[in-house]
């Protein structure tokens, strides 16, 4: 039996991904005011994701969990976020289109700050510094004063996100998300591509089914999704000291919430069993993702399960496998076989990004479009063999013009790279790409909608 959970046991746990903070004492009065700060979500907020979650890990719903890599201070601007939020909206729209059922929208934001990093420092002419590990820890530039990690950057994240979370508040339960306004949620950049003339052309088809709808008496009134959108936020859970802080108390049921998000997720880096994040991670009540990479082995996998979900409630746990475009049929198969033998209730999605990033001949750090969408591919493929759902996808995306993948139908070459490279870490998706990804997305999800309509008719 797991011994008692409570807030602080993570620390008797080896923790991997942690900064080194010089100033102990500096560290305690940051966690301290963290702690005396509201919650920046709600526990019966938590519940409904679990609730939505649970729908769709039985294949009547689809998670599309989306955003920044890192978010940065420097690139804290209400355009970004409301264009981040546009595509996924636009997203969502041609998922709920094609696929004909609800999509669980998850935000990587308000929260992104921290990323894990392959080596704890970094050398550049002969010099040797601690790696840059995200906004939160410290800073990108390269000195000893800009490297050394500051727990004052955990507060100013903290507002941050709270104000990040304010303005997504807004635009989903303020008439942005209206679905009469599908025409306007697309960006400039993106409206001369192919993807965004597909776009336009959908949205035509969504005024006309609107048109109907209001002939029938459903209108914005009588049915408010139709002018509203369910909105959550989401972040992997690697700074401890951050997250511990803002955990709290539900007063209604008494559970524990880890209230700097909706959800949370535990990388493929700080998967262990007996480390600190899956410790941490197991005594909260929010959902949970957990990363799949193609080194999990089997008995690891349902022994995490086992941890972090030991009531197999639905919806708790979402599964993320991140196995590469070239990896994902041999390694993800086993996997899916083995949770679905032991009538695990999980969530499985796609993470098409981190599996397929390469160094172009320039230096820079990219992904190719096609492999991006070739692993998607097999996903689907190995759920559709395995007879389960493919439940989600989870990737890297902004709404900025910016290039840092390869490929896409505007083809994207490794030497316009330097044009509009901006992520502070990994490369994302930009608005088109990130469109084209949910067209490919939707045709598969209506495939998969035909095929259970004909193992429903051969069965009757």
């Amino acid at each position: 039996m797991p011994s008692p959970w409570t807030p602080t046991a993570w620390r008797a746990k080896p923790a991997l991904q942690m900064p080194d903070y010089p100033d102990k004492a500096a560290l305690a009065a940051a966690e301290a005011r963290l702690a005396a700060y509201p919650p920046l979500v709600f526990a019966g907020e938590a519940r409904d994701l679990t609730a939505q979650l649970a729908r769709a890990s039985e294949g009547k719903a689809f998670l599309l969990q989306g955003g920044d890599c890192a978010e940065s201070f420097a690139e804290f601007k209400a355009d970004n976020i409301r264009d981040t939020f546009k595509v996924l909206l636009q997203m969502t729209v041609v998922l709920m289109y094609g696929a004909g059922m609800p999509v669980v929208k998850v935000g990587r934001l308000a929260g992104q700050f921290a990323k894990p990093r392959s080596a704890p420092t970094e050398t550049q002419n002969g010099v040797e510094l601690p790696a840059y590990r995200g906004d939160i820890i410290n800073r990108m530039e390269f000195t000893p004063e800009a490297r050394r990690p500051d727990p004052e950057r955990m507060v100013e994240a903290y507002f941050r996100a709270a104000s990040t979370l304010n303005l997504l508040r807004a635009f989903a339960l303020g008439g942005y998300a209206d679905l009469h306004k599908v025409h306007r949620w697309n960006l400039d950049f993106v409206k001369d591509s192919p993807a965004g003339a597909r776009y336009e052309a959908l949205a035509a088809n969504i005024d006309s089914a609107l048109i109907f709808m209001e002939a029938c008496g459903i209108t914005a009134e009588s049915v408010p999704q139709v002018k509203e959108a369910s909105f959550f936020t989401s972040h992997e859970a690697l700074l401890l000291p951050y997250e511990q802080a803002l955990t709290r108390r539900d007063s209604l049921t008494g559970d524990w919430y880890d209230c700097s998000a909706h959800m949370l997720w535990i990388g493929d880096r700080t998967r262990q069993p007996d480390g600190a994040h899956v410790e941490f991670l197991r005594g909260v009540h929010n959902p949970l993702g957990l990363k799949c990479g193609p080194s999990l082995k089997i008995d690891d996998l349902l022994r995490l399960i086992d941890v972090l979900n030991p009531g197999n409630v639905p919806g708790r746990l979402t599964l993320i496998a991140r196995m590469g475009a070239d990896q994902v049929e041999k390694a993800l198969p086993p996997l899916v076989r083995a949770v679905k033998r032991e009538g695990k209730k999980v969530l499985w999605s796609c993470d098409p990004m981190h599996g397929n990033t390469i160094k172009a001949a320039n230096g820079y750090k990219t992904r190719a479009f096609d492999f991006i969408l070739r692993e998607v591919r097999g996903f689907f493929g190995v759920h559709h063999g395995e007879g389960t759902h493919a439940g989600g996808v989870h990737f890297e995306m902004t709404g900025q013009d910016v290039t840092e993948c390869i490929g896409g139908a505007r083809e994207i070459t490794e030497a316009e790279l330097s044009n509009r490279y901006h992520t502070h870490c990994d490369p994302r998706l930009n608005g088109g790409q990130a469109l084209e990804l949910a067209f490919l997305i939707s045709e598969q999800l209506k495939a998969e909608r035909a095929q259970r309509g004909l193992e429903v008719k051969a069965a009757e």
